[in-house]
């Protein structure tokens, strides 16, 4: 007698249990779902759950309660979460950041033909040891960024995100870091031209989340423009020559990434185009600083600086 109904509140456990999984799996982007189909059930229980912590606003240890379980879920072969985890380590969320140990996740995950850990790995240079700009040139030295950046609307706009976009984030937090640009002027960026719609079309052909124009996408060796790690990468590529190319000011390396640097240097600042000028008032709206540090060693700056004497 007492072992039937053990059986039945374990049962009822069970049933709750697999409820709750539907509900997190229901609510789950696209993505997400059909990387999570490919896995086993119990790594899939551990993925949900990790995912469910990251999103878990609430909890001061969520990111961390994420990488254990990603841990856990690696341990047992998973390149999905070896691919998570990679990320958690990059952008430093719930664990020390850590490229190294990021690169080894995101190689590991490669190994078994995990197509995102593949194109993260493009982004990364482990064997290079990088100097100060000014010491590789003659330039000035890069400046420190505020200590603390004002950009209240972007992190409003991001808080208000719907969870099928939020995966999107993790993807800007690391690719922003490799190529040493903002994370929230990137994030910025998209939401003007996109508002993080992965599958987002102009109608000047421009693709996806950074609205990247085959001209640009075929430049920063996008073969993809739909698929959100290559987008953001050959966006953030693109902004980060647009910094170095206007030493740092990021008015006319926006005006440039809606304009292009033509136009910028043909007017010699913001272009007058209703267009640019509107894009450039509502990117500053959302990442109001108005220096960014940049690589002088990537370009040559623009003949703008040098008729400005």
């Amino acid at each position: 007698m007492i072992s039937i109904l053990l059986m039945r509140k374990l049962s009822a456990v069970f049933a709750m249990l697999v409820a709750v999984a539907n509900v997190a799996y229901a609510e789950l982007s696209q993505h997400e779902q059909e990387a999570f189909n490919h896995e086993p059930e119990v790594v899939q229980s551990l993925l949900l759950r990790a995912v469910e912590a990251e999103q878990d606003v609430k909890n001061v240890d969520s990111d961390w309660q994420a990488a254990r379980l990603y841990c856990q879920a690696s341990r047992l072969g998973s390149a999905e979460a070896q691919f998570r985890l990679g990320m958690l380590y990059a952008s430093g969320k719930g664990v020390p950041a850590n490229r190294d140990l990021a690169a080894a996740m995101f190689a590991t995950a490669s190994l078994q033909g995990h197509y995102e850990s593949q194109k993260m790995l493009e982004t990364i240079e482990l064997s290079m040891v990088e100097l100060p700009s000014c010491v590789l040139a003659e330039i000035d030295p890069e400046k420190a960024p505020p200590a603390h950046v004002n950009a209240e609307v972007i992190d409003q706009y991001i808080a208000g995100l719907p969870k099928d976009k939020r995966w999107i984030l993790h993807l800007v937090d690391t690719i922003s870091a490799w190529y040493k640009v903002d994370a929230k002027l990137v994030l910025s960026i998209i939401s003007v031209e996109s508002n993080f719609v992965t599958g987002a079309k102009s109608n000047q052909h421009a693709q996806g989340l950074m609205q990247l124009i085959p001209d640009t996408a075929e430049r920063f060796n996008v073969k993809n423009a739909f698929n959100a790690s290559q987008n953001i990468k050959g966006g953030v590529a693109y902004l980060r020559w647009l910094l170095a190319y206007f030493k740092g000011d990021v008015a006319l390396a926006v005006a440039a990434y809606n304009a292009g640097e033509g136009a910028v240097n043909k007017y010699n600042g913001i272009p007058p185009f209703p267009e640019t000028r509107q894009y450039v008032k509502k990117v500053q709206a959302r990442y109001p600083i108005k220096n960014h540090s940049f690589d002088g060693t990537i370009t040559e700056p623009s003949p703008i600086f040098k008729r400005r004497g």
